[in-house]
């Protein structure tokens, strides 16, 4: 049961946010520029970033979500995110990726572990300065988010087929352009 009053059919953070919009709407505006918005990464690559962060945290609504995310995203290559989440270091993923996965656990654990090594393997396998940036971004921010999530103990369904729709609403629609449609409880 949520520690906040959340109605039935808005699971996740999206309770959250329709509770307190004024929150809810700079932090799908955070998402929005995250994992829509410009990057060298592509948003499929970003999507399984955030759900990689969100399974090292245990937040299962963020990891099933955004791990539907990046199926939808990565299409025929939907295998590879399931792959990431199991083991990083065996996913079909390119070094640079493998690198960048590194440096998001090690902020995962705190933004202090992520050390000097870590950044000049992923400049080695040829991330950029803003790929590095962007990861770093997104591993902070989904702990944060995943906090959020689980620290208000936010619904979090178990049928598989909610969270393929949420993925590919995530994936086709956004973020940010939605809030208005969850605080009005759609």
């Amino acid at each position: 049961m949520p520690h906040v009053p959340v109605a039935d059919h808005l699971a996740g953070i999206r309770g959250l946010v329709a509770f307190r919009p004024e929150t809810g709407r700079p932090l799908y505006q955070l998402a929005e520029a995250l994992l829509v918005g410009d990057s060298p990464l592509t948003r499929g690559e970003r999507e399984t970033i955030a759900a990689f962060v969100s399974r090292r945290n245990e937040c299962r609504f963020c990891t099933e979500s955004h791990a539907a995310a990046a199926r939808h995203l990565l299409g025929e290559e939907r295998g590879v995110v399931d792959a990431v989440l199991a083991d990083p270091e065996t996913a079909p993923v390119s070094g640079k990726m493998k690198a960048l996965l590194r440096i998001a656990a090690r902020v995962q654990q705190g933004g202090r572990s992520v050390a000097d090594q870590d950044v000049a393997a992923a400049r080695a396998e040829g991330a950029s300065d803003r790929d590095i940036h962007d990861t770093v971004l997104i591993a902070a921010a989904f702990s944060m988010f995943n906090r959020y999530v689980d620290g208000l103990a936010a619904l979090t369904p178990t049928d598989p087929a909610l969270y393929a729709e949420m993925g590919r609403r995530m994936a086709e629609d956004g973020y940010a352009p939605r809030v208005d449609a969850i605080v009005a409880g759609r």
